[in-house]
């Protein structure tokens, strides 16, 4: 396929070849993979500026995503693209066969930068979803952080670099300038740009300074380059509903006493991140049906949700379906209700059921959020997606919605619907979505004003 770039992407790759580091924050859509390799395209084959690139992406893009895109258009056809995955021995071998792009994912940064060392052979690095170097503390940050100064040529790759505040930029613009802009380590930028919060006489987190926000976009202004799609393509109208749940009388008894047991034993002044994820998470599995018990075994409660999502399917009359659950159990009882009907029906698993799903041969396409969040192009196979579960972190549901609203789409709209039981923790964790708002903050918010309206209610 001949590659005609858009302005703007013709921009983007112009700014790779060009620039020592830059960071590309351009929401899903506008093409961040074929502008990379566009790029390192002219840096080796006609500027001879780069001999090998490395790219490091989530686990499932570095299976196929990368690979696919060189082979997609004509102009990039030549491109040796290797991925660098799998256990030990398959992983050397694949480091020393000829290549112009090397692709691994993630988790095997540190034992990349410990095989190499001092001999680095990568003039340029390509971080995909740089959201994932975003914690200082990490092994894999402080790995490529060693390797940093060996490097030409960085380029950071995502639509959602602060998905959870500011806090999250700083160990990824390091990435780009060795500290020169936001501080050469996390305190200098915690001092600049932050206060912190107390709570009885007791830090509790970081809270940015008034002015921080715009302070720090104008000082990381000229080394990155920031779109939305919508901004600058003519993308499908995206649709966006609630599906209302109503529990059953017995149910909505049940579930109001759960939750009392549940919270009225907790200290809203002494909850953490974890415990209110893990709280949250039993409200949750409460709401689509089913729960662990304490031997994790799995507990049906209800099918309100599940005769919900089964009616949805019904009204789609065989159009193609992303769903999305939650946790495992929502996963089983879903195939179990889905093999009732004769619609084909497949859970993600890689780049297969991508092909697959893309070609029209699969009617509900069952994903977990996590699995499925970065670098799918699966806007050919359906106009569809139906959360069941609802999930707090709205980078998770912006990346989701992102599989089909996207560039390349052959539908005008697309229609995105959450399974929303009322009245219980599924509304907060839309209104969560909704505001935008820190996911561990917003979580522990809500876990707090739920424990202070049980206590009123006594």
């Amino acid at each position: 396929m001949e590659y005609k770039p858009h302005n703007y992407q013709a921009y983007c790759i112009e700014r790779i070849v060009k620039d020592p580091a830059v960071g590309l924050f351009l929401r899903p859509g506008l093409g961040k993979t074929s502008i990379t390799l566009s790029a390192i395209n002219i840096l080796k084959y006609f500027k001879w500026s780069i001999g090998k690139a490395l790219v490091v992406a989530p686990k499932k893009v570095a299976e196929g995503t990368w690979s696919k895109e060189a082979g997609k258009w004509d102009h990039l056809k030549h491109l040796r693209v290797v991925t660098v995955l799998g256990p030990l021995a398959k992983r050397i071998r694949a480091l020393n066969t000829p290549g112009d792009v090397y692709v691994i994912n993630r988790e095997n940064v540190p034992w990349l930068v410990e095989y190499y060392r001092q001999d680095w052979p990568f003039d340029m690095v390509v971080l995909d979803e740089s959201t994932s170097f975003k914690n200082s503390s990490s092994k894999r940050f402080k790995a490529m952080k060693l390797i940093r100064p060996l490097c030409k040529k960085v380029i950071l790759l995502t639509g959602t670099p602060s998905s959870k505040g500011l806090m999250d930029l700083w160990a990824q613009i390091y990435l780009l300038d060795e500290g020169a802009r936001l501080g050469k380590n996390i305190t200098q930028f915690r001092e600049r740009y932050f206060i912190a919060n107390t709570h009885g006489g007791h830090f509790t987190d970081y809270k940015p300074k008034d002015d921080a926000e715009p302070a720090v976009l104008k000082a990381i202004s000229d080394i990155c380059v920031s779109m939305k799609a919508e901004d600058y393509l003519e993308l499908p109208q995206c649709i966006e509903h609630e599906i209302p749940v109503i529990l059953d009388d017995k149910v909505k008894k049940e579930y109001a006493q759960f939750e009392r047991d549940l919270l009225l034993q907790i200290d809203e002044n002494t909850i953490t991140a974890q415990s209110a994820g893990v709280l949250t998470g039993k409200l949750l599995q409460f709401c689509s049906g089913a729960i662990y018990d304490n031997d994790h075994k799995v507990v049906k409660l209800h099918d309100c949700k599940i005769d919900a999502y089964m009616e949805y399917i019904e009204r789609l009359n065989g159009e193609p379906c992303i769903t999305f659950y939650g946790f495992q159990h929502d996963k089983e009882r879903i195939l179990q209700a889905l093999a009732k009907t004769k619609l084909n029906v497949r859970v993600y698993n890689g780049p297969d059921d991508e092909d697959l799903w893309n070609a029209g041969k699969i009617d509900v396409l069952l994903v977990h959020p996590s699995s499925c969040a970065y670098g799918l192009n699966l806007q050919a196979g359906g106009r569809h997606i139906v959360w069941f579960t609802p999930n707090w972190s709205f980078e998770l549901n912006d990346q989701g919605k992102c599989r089909l609203w996207r560039q390349g789409s052959p539908y005008d709209k697309v229609y995105v619907a959450y399974l929303v039981v009322q009245g219980c923790v599924d509304e907060d964790v839309m209104a969560a979505i909704k505001d935008r708002t820190d996911t561990h903050e917003t979580v522990m918010r809500v876990l707090k004003a739920r424990i202070q309206k049980l206590k009123g209610e006594i």
